[in-house]
């Protein structure tokens, strides 16, 4: 009998579950420094680079293109020093964490002097909606800025080839789009655009750095190491310092944000049930302002169409509780009581009675469409068909009408529908004619129904 291996602890559904997930043993730790320290690097083709990706991103973002906007994201050298940063601090790297900054802020400033000239020059000068969705960032921007970052440094570990995933790190992130948002702000004088977009971009900068950070930690990759004990320990004591100089402002501000985010959901949901409300049949809601601080919140209402009575609008207040939005500031405008309407409520009013008009405008025309495709169809049989193939046979017929009618005898206390045939002719009608035709239209019918056939002759 052979002996029996020792027990691992490894096999079984744990270890393999170990290996499956286990990122260690393909990490090229070396060659990964080197590869990041070069991407952090900013001269030569890397200008060029990202002038040609700003300009491409801002037309895009001009005439609302999406492809073109994947396109300058792909050929943006971006990435490199904002990855730098995050390796510079897990690996204690002064020189490196110098290199990247002065690199990123000399790539964000040729960035939003391009885009800024290109939308200081355009004709076109409308916020397109891909402009539009850079310039109020949310909690998902956090979570794909730091998911992406924590996939560009693992792709960017692996021994193998990483330019795929890493493109595409590039595109989830998308860091382009709001430098060219901010420019577009700067370009056309709005700077409620520029901090908004601007402040997306720094939080998509900082949570790929930070997602770097970290996972270079869980790498284990090594510490540079000084000669000097006293350099080193300021070194590090100052890269700490840093990280928490962003950090602690950034989590506050994301924290801000989901706060944010949570209230402008919760308000959605409050408003759509009560639209489906019954007591708002003949009420419509034209307008809803909300607004979000640390120090609070308010929810304002404006209402056209019955007034509604203190009663109701108490009602409505106590449900807001059952949408976590207690401590809201709610108060209900009425049409009905003293509402003075500006020029762009006036707008967004009129606007929105003209879709809903439209929207019925377009449902009774399909309605029309069903009722006339019915008038149509009798029995399987389009009479339009039929009265074309009558006039082939009978070519001084002029007008052919069809219509079901209901008989009533009152002798034998029976109902029976009778098919009504009205035909208009060019010249007086022949007997045979007629005996022809409604022999001719019971079979082509074919509905068993007893056929009337009136003739008219119109000179």
């Amino acid at each position: 009998m052979e002996p029996q291996p020792p027990k691992n602890d490894d096999k079984g559904f744990l270890g393999y579950l170990r290996s499956l997930m286990n990122i260690s043993d393909d990490t090229d730790s070396a060659t990964t420094i080197d590869n990041i320290k070069q991407g952090a690097e900013f001269r030569g083709i890397n200008v060029w680079l990202l002038i040609f990706a700003i300009l491409l991103a801002s037309v895009g973002l001009n005439v609302n293109s999406t492809a073109v906007i994947i396109g300058a994201m792909l050929v943006s050298p971006l990435m490199g020093p904002i990855m730098g940063l995050g390796l510079s601090v897990g690996i204690s790297d002064n020189e490196l964490l110098k290199t990247s900054l002065k690199n990123l802020f000399t790539m964000v400033v040729i960035s939003l002097l391009t885009s800024s000239v290109y939308f200081f020059i355009t004709p076109l000068s409308d916020a397109q909606s891909e402009l539009l969705a850079r310039t109020n960032p949310t909690i998902f921007d956090v979570m794909i800025a730091f998911v992406g970052g924590l996939a560009g440094i693992v792709a960017s570990s692996r021994k193998q080839e990483k330019t795929t995933v890493v493109a595409g790190v590039a595109i989830a992130t998308a860091l382009m789009p709001p430098l060219c948002t901010a420019g577009y702000g700067v370009g056309t004088g709005q700077w409620n655009y520029f901090i908004g977009a601007f402040y997306l971009f720094f939080i998509n900068s900082f949570f790929i750095a930070s997602a770097t950070f970290i996972m270079v930690r869980y790498l284990k990759f090594p510490h540079r190491n000084y000669v000097d004990k006293r350099k080193s320990r300021r070194i590090r004591f100052s890269l700490a310092f840093f990280t928490l100089l962003v950090a602690v402002p950034s989590v506050i501000l994301a924290i801000n944000m989901v706060k944010e985010a949570t209230f402008n959901s919760n308000v959605n949901a409050f408003v759509s049930n009560l639209e489906k409300d019954s007591m708002m049949e003949n009420v419509q809601i034209v307008n809803v302002k909300k607004f979000y601080t640390r120090n609070g919140q308010s929810l304002s209402l404006l209402l056209v169409g019955k007034e509604l009575s203190q009663e109701e609008v108490a009602l409505m207040q106590s449900h807001l509780p059952d949408y976590h939005l207690e401590g809201t500031h709610f108060t209900v405008r009425q049409s009905g009581g003293t509402v003075d309407f500006d020029l762009g409520l006036q707008a967004q009013l009129l606007q929105g009675l003209i879709e809903k008009k439209e929207a019925q405008l377009e449902q009774a025309d399909s309605l029309i469409m069903v009722l006339q495709a019915k008038l149509n169809e009798r029995d399987g049989v389009n009479v339009a068909t039929v009265s074309k193939e009558m006039a082939l046979l009978w070519p001084e017929v002029t007008n052919v009408s069809f219509a079901d009618a209901s008989v009533f005898n009152v002798k034998t206390d029976s109902q029976d529908t009778i098919t009504q045939v009205r035909v208009d002719w060019r010249s007086p009608v022949q007997k045979c004619d007629t005996t022809g035709m409604a022999a001719w239209l019971r079979l082509r019918l074919n509905n068993g129904r007893p056929l009337q056939l009136d003739h008219h002759f119109s000179r």
